[in-house]
């Protein structure tokens, strides 16, 4: 869909902030996330556990969202139309989870606009999103890309100037071990109220169709949460070891619909360490919904320590 555009996104932007947002995370929210994608380990249903239930690593998305509209709200400052926001898609995401949420945290997230530049498609804005516990101590750092399609840039590129480090290299030659999920017609909308993260393209379709959809899709974060939650089931890793996850969000997923998980990488070994395991999600129609995500898992499951003091 053309959006009759006001004025182009401006990289003079950089720099804003919102926030932060706090959020009180309780066992309902973190069993309902997980539950949400059908993940039902007992790492996070199992509130009887001596170390007691943590939130799936992709669970970061659920306090970020209301930080993410509060911002898109304040693009008006700015300048920007309803509009132009509306052309914004989400590209790409890298979170680092500097130790596991768990029900019982007061958490506090910011966002900081680090970069806007014009590309081929339109205005790339660069968004990192930091959550921290009571103390101030990091608990989660999100930077992702958003771009506005068809709406261009105005004034000089402003690039993020401190983006996270470089992944390691991940082979995804050779066979990958596959994993097939049945995704049903509600899932979007079960997904919207357990994660807490309400955009009416994904439950909707009268609103979706106005977006130039072709009818509701699945959120991307959703895609990301399966492919995790696969990744985590291959190489049979826990899910306090996850330290970072990165993906491309691309192909749309229409429901209902079938997912295809794919992972490369061996299965850890006796002690289940794999330090960086690589995978994709497929949507019906053999797209990649989520492209060239690796996941990266602490080594040493030994410590508690945080991803600060974990190389790579």
């Amino acid at each position: 869909m053309a959006y009759d555009a006001a004025m182009p996104i401006p990289t003079a932007m950089v720099g804003s902030t919102t926030g932060p947002l706090v959020h009180e995370v309780d066992a309902r929210w973190t069993m309902a996330y997980a539950a949400s994608i059908g993940d039902t380990s007992p790492r996070y249903l199992d509130t009887a556990a001596d170390d007691g239930p943590i939130a799936h690593p992709v669970f970061p998305v659920c306090v970020e969202w209301p930080v993410i509209v509060a911002a898109r709200n304040a693009y008006e400052d700015v300048g920007v139309s309803a509009a132009e926001v509306r052309t914004g898609v989400h590209a790409t995401h890298d979170l680092t989870i500097h130790r596991p949420i768990r029900p019982g945290d007061r958490l506090a997230t910011s966002l900081e606009t680090v970069g806007a530049v014009g590309i081929t498609p339109g205005a790339l804005v660069t968004s990192r999103l930091t959550t921290v516990g009571p103390a101030g101590e990091p608990v989660a750092t999100t930077t992702q890309d958003g771009i506005h399609l068809g709406v261009p840039a105005d004034g000089p590129d402003r690039p993020d100037l401190a983006p996270p480090p470089p992944l390691p290299d991940v082979d995804r030659t050779g066979r990958p071990v596959e994993r097939t999920i049945e995704v049903d017609g509600g899932r979007a909308h079960i997904y919207t109220e357990c994660a807490r993260i309400w955009n009416p393209i994904h439950t909707d379709p009268v609103v979706a169709r106005r977006a130039g959809l072709p009818d509701i899709i699945l959120h991307g974060t959703a895609n990301l949460a399966y492919g995790v939650t696969a990744a985590l089931a291959v190489v049979g890793a826990d899910p306090d070891r996850v330290r970072r996850i990165r993906c491309r969000f691309r192909a749309m997923v229409r429901l209902p619909s079938t997912l295809t998980v794919r992972v490369w990488g061996p299965p850890g070994d006796e002690d289940g360490r794999t330090a960086a395991v690589a995978f994709e999600v497929l949507n019906a129609a053999g797209q990649p919904a989520v492209e060239d995500g690796i996941l990266l898992l602490d080594t040493d499951t030994s410590t508690d320590a945080g991803w600060d003091d974990v190389d790579g």
